[in-house]
């Protein structure tokens, strides 16, 4: 696919928390405005979220783009746009998995955890405690109606644990069968097995044509590491200036943290 000029646009994929947002959920105007000259160049900007379609569309609107694809929940859930639809997209692609098991798992490390589950149409059930995540379209359960539900992800915490200590625990949990990242703080984010932002963009490029060499990403989290590995295969990825080591090294650049606005940036090196 080509643009109106015959050159080939690539297809810009952005984290949202720590790479557009900041966490008061401030946008710099400076973002804002790179992200708009992108599109006018012809670009394909979109949205590599771990947020629920929710939490997720009103950052679109906040940048006034309107993408033919957006990937939320780390890849379980990619949203297509379709103007028969309220609010103007629809669910294309949804994975799904059982939690169950890795609830009852996880809950033998921690068995003061707070647990969120997402459900294939949005909503979300969550345990007591979850105060610090945005509960809309959400209800409180107790922990035993969280299990043999299809879920599209789940999100763990512990108040009782640095990340330090975190680590060392999801370490012996042996968590198999799912995909799952460690998130800046003690919380942990569970996916399908095999499922990540990665595995849903390679089928958005697929279904937009753009060659492998024209995707460019940007994140700042261990969710972001399996779509840096893969837009840098002969693309480019890009790490916030903030992310930890870890993540910086999967994705070969680097960029200014959000503070300093460096989406912005790294937005203007495109052609």
């Amino acid at each position: 696919m080509t643009d109106g000029t015959g050159a080939t646009p690539w297809l810009v994929a952005l984290d949202v928390d720590g790479t557009v947002m900041h966490e008061d959920e401030s946008i710099d105007a400076a973002v804002v405005d790179a992200v708009a000259s992108a599109v006018d160049r012809g670009h394909l900007v979109t949205l590599a979220t771990g947020r629920s379609w929710a939490t997720t569309a009103p950052v679109l609107e906040r940048l006034d783009i309107r993408p033919e694809f957006v990937v939320c929940a780390n890849g379980a859930i990619t949203m297509g746009r379709d103007d028969r639809e309220p609010g103007g997209y629809a669910r294309v692609h949804v994975e799904t998995f059982d939690p169950t098991d890795v609830l009852q798992r996880i809950r033998g490390f921690l068995p003061a955890g707070r647990f969120l589950v997402e459900l294939p149409d949005g909503f979300r059930l969550y345990t007591e405690g979850m105060s610090d995540w945005n509960l809309d379209n959400a209800r409180e359960v107790t922990f035993d109606e969280l299990l043999d539900q299809r879920a599209t992800r789940v999100v763990v915490t512990s108040v009782d644990h640095d990340l330090d200590e975190f680590f060392a625990i999801v370490d012996r949990m042996g968590l198999h069968h799912v995909s799952y990242a460690i998130g800046w703080t003690a919380w942990l984010d569970i996916a399908p097995d095999g499922v990540n932002k990665a595995t849903a963009l390679e089928r958005v490029r697929g279904w937009l044509d753009v060659p492998l060499d024209r995707v460019f990403v940007a994140g700042d989290g261990r969710n972001d590491i399996e779509m840096f590995t893969w837009a840098r295969a002969a693309g480019r990825a890009v790490a916030m200036g903030q992310a930890p080591d870890e993540v910086r090294r999967a994705a070969g650049e680097s960029t200014g943290s959000i503070a300093e606005a460096g989406l912005a940036a790294i937005l203007e090196t495109l052609p």
